[in-house]
């Protein structure tokens, strides 16, 4: 019995021994820890790409229409295109559509053509509503050389609206082929400017 006595109280002080020596590891984690902190903040804002028409007016005769066109006519209407935005542009194309259509605007050889000039000066305008001609004191530079009046994203050229601020004075000449037979008297056709400005490639700000 005296070894069955020594034997089980050298089991208890082993496990004492034990779980003393988990609670000295236990407490290695409640030590602190330096740290430093830095913080900064910046401000981020959006650009805008805005392209816009003038007001109607001398700086807006696309609205005004023009009736009883013969074989070799032409109509004349200025407009101000302007960028109006935050940010240059990588380019500005026209589209034109028809609504509602004809010949005038489906045969695209003796269909009605269309041009556009820009003047570095306002044009000056003469004539009475709606037969207006218009005249540049400045210089004058083919914007879109002549073509059939309908179109899709169709590149302008030399425009200085593609800078942010900048604004063009263009003319637009719809014409009237003299090939024109008489399959095109009498007939309508609406026709819609719709300029669209890209914006610049990315890059780093």
């Amino acid at each position: 019995m005296g070894l069955s006595l020594k034997s089980t109280s050298g089991k208890l002080l082993a496990s004492a021994a034990l779980i003393g020596a988990a609670a000295s590891v236990a407490g290695l984690g409640t030590y602190g820890a330096f740290t430093s902190t830095t913080s900064a903040s910046t401000n981020v804002a959006s650009g805008t790409v805005a392209v816009n028409l003038g007001a109607s007016g001398t700086a807006n005769r696309l609205s005004v229409g023009a009736t009883g066109l013969v074989p070799g006519d032409s109509v004349q209407r200025a407009v101000t295109l302007a960028n109006s935005g935050t940010q240059n542009l990588a380019g500005i194309t026209l589209t034109t559509t028809a609504a509602p259509s004809s010949k005038l605007d489906t045969d695209a050889v003796n269909g009605l053509q269309l041009a556009i000039d820009a003047c570095s000066v306002p044009w000056t305008e003469a004539g009475t509503a709606p037969a207006y001609t218009y005249t540049c004191s400045g210089t004058v530079t083919s914007v879109l050389a002549t073509r059939a009046v309908v179109g899709s994203n169709v590149a302008l050229t030399g425009l200085g609206a593609v800078t942010a601020g900048h604004t063009d004075n263009l003319r637009a000449t719809l014409t009237l082929p003299s090939g024109a037979d008489n399959t095109f008297q009498g007939i309508t056709s609406t026709v819609n400017f719709a300029f669209t400005g890209t914006q610049r490639s990315a890059t780093n700000q």
